[in-house]
This record gives structure tokens, C-alpha cells and sequence, in this order.
């Protein structure tokens, strides 16, 4: 019998990275979202940075952050990069933007800064880079 359903995606590995996806527009957060799936990250998403501090607050196990920066809410992703760097300084955070220079984030103790749109292959380089160097 054949079946026209497509194939489940991999199963993340028991010690598969744990990140936070926190970007305020949908189809930009499930496109990224559905690469880190398919290349065996664990993936948490966040509509904004108000959100993606809950989700901190809460004990989540988070290794790595993925941000944008204009954002709605009371923070954006700078206030959340800062939150971090006080509250779980060992989480390396990714900065990205269309909007803001790279010098701004790395200021704020960004592990790395995507340009939008960011190429999906390149930000998972940059993910790993920056786990690595985190451990």
C-alpha cells in the first residue's frame, strides 16, 4: 500500500542542543525553527522577548539563545541579551538584525551576530560555533 504522508522528521538525540527561538514574525520563526528541527537541534520558540524571559524564568533548559531584536513587548532583543548575560551568563546568544549594527550586539556580550535574512546554513555554523565555545 502506498502513502502520500511525508516522512516524520529525526528524532532530536538525547544531548541534542536545546534553543530559543525568539522572533517576533511567524513564517521567519517556523521557517528557522523547521531547519534546527531537521538538522537535530531541540527548539523552543518565543514570539518575543517577554515571552523568551518566561521561558527562562520557568527552568527551561536552554543552551543557547537565537534572538531578533525589534521586537513588540517591553524588551526587545538587546533587553533580552542583557537579561541573559545577568541572570545565565554560560547561554550564548545570537543576535539578529536588519536594523543594527553587529558592534552593538557584540557590546552586549552577543556570542554572534546574523545579518537579515540570514543564510539557515550559516546560522546553524554560527550555533554550533557558539556552543562549542560555551562548553
Amino acid at each position: 500500500m502506498l502513502s502520500n504522508s511525508m516522512p516524520a522528521p529525526p528524532e532530536a538525540a538525547a544531548d541534542a542542543p536545546h534553543v530559543l527561538v525568539v522572533e517576533d514574525e511567524f513564517l521567519i520563526r517556523m521557517l528557522v525553527s523547521d531547519h534546527l528541527r531537521d538538522v537535530g537541534f531541540v527548539v523552543i520558540e518565543a514570539f518575543n522577548a517577554d515571552e523568551a524571559v518566561a521561558i527562562l524564568k520557568s527552568g527551561a533548559c536552554i543552551d543557547l539563545i537565537f534572538t531578533d531584536v525589534r521586537m513588540p513587548g517591553s524588551i526587545d532583543g538587546l533587553g533580552l541579551l542583557a537579561y541573559a548575560q545577568l541572570g545565565q551568563p554560560r547561554i550564548p546568544v545570537l543576535v539578529s538584525s536588519g536594523h543594527l549594527e553587529p558592534e552593538t550586539a557584540y557590546a552586549g556580550g552577543a556570542a554572534g551576530f546574523l545579518p537579515k535574512p540570514c543564510d539557515l546554513d550559516v546560522l546553524v555554523v554560527a550555533m554550533r560555533t557558539a556552543l562549542a565555545a560555551a562548553a
